[in-house]
């Protein structure tokens, strides 16, 4: 019985940003667990190349489609595409999420702020917008934000994204009770730091980060990108059918 909680088999997932890091992780846990999932980032050649590898590994559909999240206008198409190809959205993973550079309160720019909430919180409520309509025709669906520890104390040097994973937490709560009339749960899941591309890009530009990161939780470490799947995969599937409008956070012990 608890195996079949979390069987996504017959279901179609999109997982934003997943040709690398948490969310290609995702994207091949929820393969695992019977799903059809839609591999999508911006370049259409490593979504090919991801969703490729994936389905040798999995056995399972697992489609390849280009998408900007920041762009607010190509969603829709993009989203309309995914329905023609595997026709009908269950879950959806908004994961996509940028954090470029350094930046603290006396030093970021408008131009970079905007460009990191238009994909780490535009990005995610023009996909939700867009998905919510497929996912309540078809008799209700999952929505999984991902957002951060960061959401609850930004660091010093990253106060815009933190300042966006805030804002989405508080977006994805909005959207919860909107669209539970739907069958459409919503909620958050928080990550700590993981051995991403962008921890270890921060660990490039300032030495020692992944050390000041690994003794900020209680367990003393960075987590393997692995760990997020069996959170992921619990929001996703019938699981957690009584959990929306809610944060759960993967962070080693890490205070809200």
């Amino acid at each position: 019985m608890s195996g079949e909680l979390f069987d996504l088999t017959g279901q179609v997932a999109i997982v934003t940003g997943s040709t690398r890091g948490l969310g290609r992780a995702i994207a091949e846990g929820f393969s695992r667990a019977g799903a059809s999932v839609v591999i999508t980032s911006r370049k259409q050649g490593s979504c090919d190349a991801v969703a490729a590898e994936i389905s040798e590994a999995t056995g399972n559909k697992v489609v390849g489609l280009a998408c900007h999240v920041g762009d607010w206008d190509g969603i829709p198409v993009f989203v309309g595409q995914v329905v023609e190809k595997c026709g009908r959205i269950d879950v959806l993973v908004n994961n996509a999420g940028i954090n470029p550079t350094l930046q603290t309160v006396s030093t970021v720019e408008l131009d970079l702020w905007r460009k990191i909430f238009s994909v780490n919180v535009e990005g995610a409520l023009r996909m939700s917008q867009c998905v919510a309509p497929v996912m309540r025709d078809g008799g209700g669906g999952s929505i999984v934000n991902i957002g951060s520890m960061e959401g609850y104390a930004s660091t010093p040097i990253s106060v815009a994204y933190g300042a966006s994973k805030a804002a989405l937490r508080h977006l994805t709560v909005s959207m919860a009770n909107e669209w539970a009339a739907w069958g459409i749960r919503v909620n958050v899941l928080s990550p700590g730091p993981f051995a991403t591309e962008m921890i270890t890009g921060f660990e490039a530009q300032q030495p020692g980060t992944m050390a000041i990161l690994a003794e900020g939780n209680t367990q003393k470490r960075v987590a393997d990108v692995s760990e997020i799947v069996g959170p992921a995969l619990y929001l996703a599937s019938k699981a957690s059918s009584f959990v929306t409008g809610d944060d759960i956070t993967v962070s080693g012990g890490m205070r809200k």
